[in-house]
């Protein structure tokens, strides 16, 4: 990682930067990051899975040069996970020493007290981003989260800071890149959207894709990438458990690479179509059409 550069002044030169780092981002995607940058907001990316909603966290994190820390979200996280943790352990050794150090007069108080120190905190991703200036951080799939977690971003959203009952305020000097993303598997909540900027990710159109798969695998020929592109955009108009995102348009590449094949014909497709396709049920309603799919 080099170290932190100066943020893009415009959005074409975000868009620049984020090319150079191999994100090819449209003019809604590079307007939306840059405003995050410049009104220090967090930015709220919401679309159909593989719509490149994370790889723009981590291409933003490599453009602008500053360490990405990431927060996965699921089903269950707390603030243990996602904030900090007290090294029980570390803390019950350092008590037992102290007791011993003191012949058995410990003084309660004061042991109390050294308990809770930068010592025996354990940080985890979000206490992390506050400490680390500048940085980017992405908290991925917030709605894999309950509630009560998104009421729990909230005061890191609003002030950069969050407070830990027994240590205090933590506040960043820098604030931090926020980048939240979502897949739409359930609505997340007014309260949390209200204080990002808020963009929804398409699938890239032909002439993109096509651009993302030349610049992502130097070596593939150009009717090989207009084909991959185009069969990948035809099996996102069928009614698919999974859609294809970039990433399978990429793995479907280089899958046909990895075989000498030069051409996307129906029997390359058939042997590939695990590289794209990730359901059986998929895989056979496609098999069954690929003539038409690739015509």
């Amino acid at each position: 990682m080099t170290g932190a550069t100066e943020l893009p002044g415009s959005p074409a030169k975000v868009a620049d930067a984020l090319e150079k780092a191999g994100y090819l981002a449209d003019a809604g995607v590079a307007t939306a990051a840059f405003l995050a940058m410049r009104m220090r907001k967090p930015l709220f990316c919401e679309g159909e899975p593989g719509t490149g909603k994370t790889s723009l966290a981590l291409a933003l994190a490599e453009a602008l040069g500053q360490p990405l820390i990431r927060l996965q979200c699921h089903e269950g996280i707390d603030a243990s996970q996602a904030l900090y943790e007290w090294d029980f352990p570390r803390q019950l050794l350092h008590l037992r020493a102290m007791e011993a150090a003191s012949g058995g007069t410990l003084d309660v108080d004061a042991a109390e007290q050294s308990l809770y120190t930068d010592r025996f905190l354990l940080a985890r991703p979000l206490l992390r981003a506050l400490t680390t200036a500048p940085c980017v951080l992405l908290i991925d799939e917030i709605d894999r989260a309950d509630d009560e977690f998104e009421a729990f971003l909230l005061q890191l959203l609003d002030e950069n800071a969050v407070t830990i009952p027994e240590y205090g305020e933590v506040r960043a000097q820098t604030p931090p890149l926020v980048v939240l993303t979502s897949n739409r598997t359930r609505e997340v909540h007014d309260a949390l959207k209200r204080r990002c900027l808020y963009h929804w990710l398409e699938h890239p159109d032909l002439a993109r894709e096509i651009a993302i798969l030349r610049a992502r695998i130097p070596g593939i020929g150009a009717r090989l990438a207009g084909q991959v592109a185009d069969a990948v955009r035809r099996l996102r108009e069928l009614e698919l458990l999974k859609p294809p995102g970039v990433a399978e348009s990429l793995d479907w590449a280089q899958a046909l690479l990895a075989l000498d094949r030069d051409e996307l014909d129906a029997e390359a497709a058939a042997l590939t179509l695990g590289a794209v396709l990730k359901y059986s049920e998929d895989a056979e309603r496609v098999r069954a059409k690929l003539d038409a799919l690739l015509a």
